[in-house]
């Protein structure tokens, strides 16, 4: 696993597990992997799979059954979301507009790629 430096590991994990809820592949009311199972797969240390579970049952994400292991919360997908996008418009928009000013990039030019882009991978969005 590859994580980006400028963020703890245990948020990529909040990250990753969002966009599988995000994207289906982990189906609301479904079983997800439990810490340990995550952390193989992951490659990092039981403990940081935990630290993200938990923040992810404080968002409303998962929820844990005692005994059982964690799900995926109902409402998870529009959750996520929400968070998702919430955290990619505060924290990733501002660089991308700031180098955008600095190329002398328009917003009709990244609206005319940004259209291109849907057309070749429409079966994506």
């Amino acid at each position: 696993m590859d994580f980006n430096s400028n963020k703890p590991i245990w948020q990529h994990i909040c990250d990753i597990v969002a966009d599988r809820i995000i994207l289906g592949q982990w189906a609301e009311g479904v079983r997800i992997p439990s810490v340990r199972e995550l952390a193989v797969e992951l490659q990092v240390n039981p403990n940081t799979v935990m630290r993200s579970y938990d923040l992810l049952q404080r968002d409303g994400l998962i929820t844990s059954q005692r005994g059982i292991g964690y799900f995926v919360a109902e409402g998870a997908v529009q959750r996520a979301r929400e968070l998702c996008r919430k955290e990619f418009l505060e924290s990733q928009l501002p660089p991308l507009f700031e180098r955008m000013t600095t190329l002398g990039i328009t917003a009709e030019e990244m609206t005319r790629l940004f259209e291109t882009y849907k057309k070749h991978n429409n079966a994506k969005l």
